[in-house]
């Protein structure tokens, strides 16, 4: 029987190409570790890894399965430093602390890729990532941003695309121009799922998959994470829900908030089709971000964030072929073989909340869209504080993230009635 998630909508494409994915039990009675993680995705799996293979005892819950969640759902594009661009940064943070922001996203792109080397993990990696301006008037704003990567901040890869260069590399006369950055890439989050499981495992962590945890308490030096089939006593917890947490912590609650994003899979283009001839991956300027790219067997994988309510996964197929003709009006009768979507943790500054909500207790997420290689950096670092460092986690720990206005009982109306209007005014 095919497997469909509980919790996200659709069979994806990347469930079908994955290959084998293994199966984990579910907890049976109470166990002890040095540190139990709460959620099998990147963040999660990532920190179980890098210290299981430091000799850390770890177990590691998930509620449903793993990559069940955005970790194993999302658009595959790795991007460039932080969700902002570097000079907002620095106009927020100064150039120092922003340059640091920067640099730690760099490298966490490069820690990412040669982990799926070192463990002979096959990701899928394709090199290329175009950004693209939907409206004229944002043109030159992407002149400038690509001069000022390169001459300040010492970034080689982005060139600035003219509107001729826009349309030959994507195929399509849809946007007025934008950057090509050549440093970065796009990859199969699935496979990178189930490869870093299998290197936790390997290392000797203790993995649970469908184990909910129903509470988490600090007491006298101890955590204590409860389930429904029993429960985990650590020294340490990190806490890896993102934006599956629910009302789990009320901190990270009140801080990430989750939206719904969706991904439609066209059957592979013909060889001498048009679209993307370079395959880079592509995101646009709109505040509902439209991002889409081709897959190594030529396959259109196309996604953006909207606010409408998703009664069947055929529904996903409807609005998907709809944005695809907008930009590809040669494809709009295009067959979409997947259709499935998920939600994405943001937060009020679209940056990643990394908190200690409790004595022993370190909450991350809210990668706001940008979690591919963030999130599993974010795991790396937090198995370097347990180690005894924690001034590289201290970058993300000390970034001021608000929380959501109108507390649990308005903010999502807020959110919902905020998108919309973005959304009204990208089409403006």
């Amino acid at each position: 029987m095919t497997y469909q998630s509980p919790i996200s909508p659709g069979r994806s494409w990347y469930e079908d190409t994955a290959g084998p994915r293994p199966e984990y039990p579910a907890l049976d009675g109470d166990a002890k570790a040095d540190v139990v993680i709460i959620g099998g995705g990147f963040t999660g799996l990532s920190a179980a890894a890098h210290l299981a293979k430091s000799g850390v005892d770890v177990v590691l819950i998930d509620a449903n399965r793993f990559g069940d969640g955005a970790s194993g759902r999302n658009g595959g594009q790795l991007g460039t430093g932080q969700r902002g661009s570097l000079d907002d940064m620095e106009a927020a943070y100064g150039w120092t602390r922003a340059k640091a922001l920067f640099d730690l996203a760099e490298e966490a792109k490069v820690h990412l890729l040669e982990f799926a080397r070192v463990n002979a993990i096959d990701i899928d990696f394709m090199p290329g990532q175009i950004s693209v301006a939907h409206k004229k008037r944002y043109v030159n704003d992407y002149r400038r941003y690509a001069d000022y990567m390169r001459e300040k901040a010492g970034y080689p890869h982005m060139t600035f695309m003219n509107a001729a260069e826009t349309a030959e590399r994507l195929g399509s006369t849809h946007y007025y121009g934008g950057i090509r950055d050549t440093g970065t890439g796009h990859i199969h989050p699935l496979k990178l799922v189930i490869g870093s499981a299998r290197v936790a495992a390997e290392a000797g962590a203790r993995l649970f998959e469908n184990t909910r945890s129903t509470s988490i308490s600090s007491i006298g030096g101890k955590i204590r994470v409860a389930t429904a089939t029993g429960a985990i006593t650590a020294e340490k917890c990190l806490v890896a829900v993102n934006a599956y947490g629910g009302e789990l912590e009320p901190v990270s609650a009140s801080h990430i908030m989750p939206i719904g994003s969706f991904i439609g899979a066209t059957v592979p283009l013909p060889a001498d089709s048009p679209v993307l001839p370079g395959g880079e991956s592509v995101d646009d300027s709109r505040f509902v971000v439209r991002y889409f790219r081709k897959t190594r067997d030529n396959r259109l994988l196309f996604g953006g964030r909207e606010i409408y309510t998703v009664h069947d996964p055929k529904d996903i197929h409807i609005h998907i072929r709809r944005q695809i003709a907008e930009i590809y009006p040669a494809l709009k009768d295009i067959e979409i073989t997947h259709g499935w979507g998920g939600y994405v943790g943001i937060t009020v500054p679209r940056k990643p909340f990394v908190r200690e909500v409790m004595p022993g207790v370190i909450s991350a997420g809210g990668y706001s869209g940008h979690g591919v290689m963030l999130s599993n950096f974010v795991g790396k670092l937090y198995a370097e504080t347990v180690a005894g460092n924690r001034d590289r986690l201290k970058l993300f720990e000390e970034l001021n993230i608000p929380p959501f206005p109108g507390g649990r009982r308005l903010r999502a109306p807020l959110l919902f009635l905020a998108l919309n209007w973005f959304a009204l005014r990208d089409r403006i």
